[in-house]
């Protein structure tokens, strides 16, 4: 997943090469690097949307960051990092060094109020971290209503891309929602998601790709695509754990009973033949891109047996071995 921080919109920063030229070298005036950070006075400082890094060099200037608004445009100016500044609030120290300052605007730990979405979230769990923000229970059902999704998806399930956000001042929840759904579109293994393929739309591919984000860890989604897709092409129930998981909003369990298969939901890949209705999750850009390029392989089954154990068969015969080298583990406390 590509860390960064995304807003309502990204702050621009206009990087202005004819401002170098007219001041020749650099010689602005900069505090040195503050060592003792821990005990210096800080300011919270808000960065409206669309803010241009000669209006945040001033900002911090007029605030008591940085010595000189000149010196820390000349640090944007050479560093990439900065097109990823935030809108909203930020805690930073006072008097601090251009780069420091930089550096601190960056720091997600000193962004107040910062939403972390994670991969495999559901969309349960983005709209508790949207209330702990400020926004109510109502603001966000409305905005799930309204939101502009990606032609073909009805439902904001699993378009809340993973990734940091933090918003300006009196930004609406339709915004902040728009802003991650956004935020997914802007992807580029999404993009390539979104243009399907012959044998799955956008849709089917990003169900599958939160069941390979949910079910996998990164080593195997490629593998785990494959069995998925296995499975789908033979008619083949796919009896994810996951997708049982989700229906009953379990976090961190391993052991599904045999009384959990029998719920009845369309998301129970158990009794539903099929991809469910919808994604389960969030899925990041590793995931997505294992649902378009699965791995080469026979496999229909897979199982971890231990924590990073996963192994893959064709066999339902090696995969009940294996299955009982899990359950023997599993009692063993291995999974704890």
């Amino acid at each position: 997943m590509k860390k960064g921080f995304v807003g309502s919109a990204l702050v621009l920063i206009a990087l202005v090469a004819v401002f170098l030229i007219r001041t020749g070298p650099s010689s602005a005036p900069d505090f040195p690097i503050n060592n003792s950070l821990s005990s210096s006075a800080e300011v919270i400082i808000n960065i409206p949307n669309g803010s241009s890094g000669s209006a945040i060099a001033a900002m911090l200037f007029e605030n008591k960051v940085i010595k000189s608004s000149e010196a820390f445009f000349r640090v944007a100016v050479g560093d990439k990092r900065s097109e990823k500044i935030a809108p909203g609030n930020h805690r930073l120290s006072l008097e601090i060094s251009a780069k420091q300052a930089l550096d601190q605007l960056l720091d997600p730990n000193r962004i107040p109020n910062l939403i972390r979405v994670n991969e495999g979230s559901w969309k349960s769990e983005i709209v508790t971290s949207l209330v702990r923000y400020g926004f109510t229970a109502n603001e966000i059902a409305k905005a799930f209503q309204v939101v502009k999704l990606p032609q073909g998806f009805k439902e904001v399930e699993g378009l809340l891309f993973p990734a940091q956000y933090s918003f300006a001042k009196n930004t609406s929840a339709t915004d902040a929602v728009q802003a991650m759904v956004d935020r997914f579109s802007q992807e580029p293994a999404a993009q390539d998601l979104l243009a399907g393929t012959k044998r799955f739309t956008p849709s089917q591919l990003l169900t599958i790709a939160s069941i390979i984000q949910a079910e996998g860890g990164a080593g195997d989604f490629s593998k785990v695509s494959t069995v998925i897709q296995n499975r789908l092409a033979i008619g083949m129930p796919l009896q994810m754990d996951s997708t049982v998981h989700y229906i009953m909003k379990l976090r961190g369990e391993i052991f599904l009973s045999s009384k959990s298969t029998l719920i009845n939901s369309p998301y129970n890949t158990y009794k539903k033949y099929g991809l469910p209705p919808g994604p389960i999750c969030s899925p990041g850009s590793e995931a997505m891109s294992a649902a378009l390029k699965p791995a080469v392989g026979d496999w229909l089954y897979f199982i971890t047996v231990a924590p990073g154990d996963t192994r893959f068969t064709k066999s339902l015969d090696e995969f009940n071995s294996w299955k009982a080298i899990y359950v023997k583990n599993r009692k063993a406390g291995a999974f704890k």
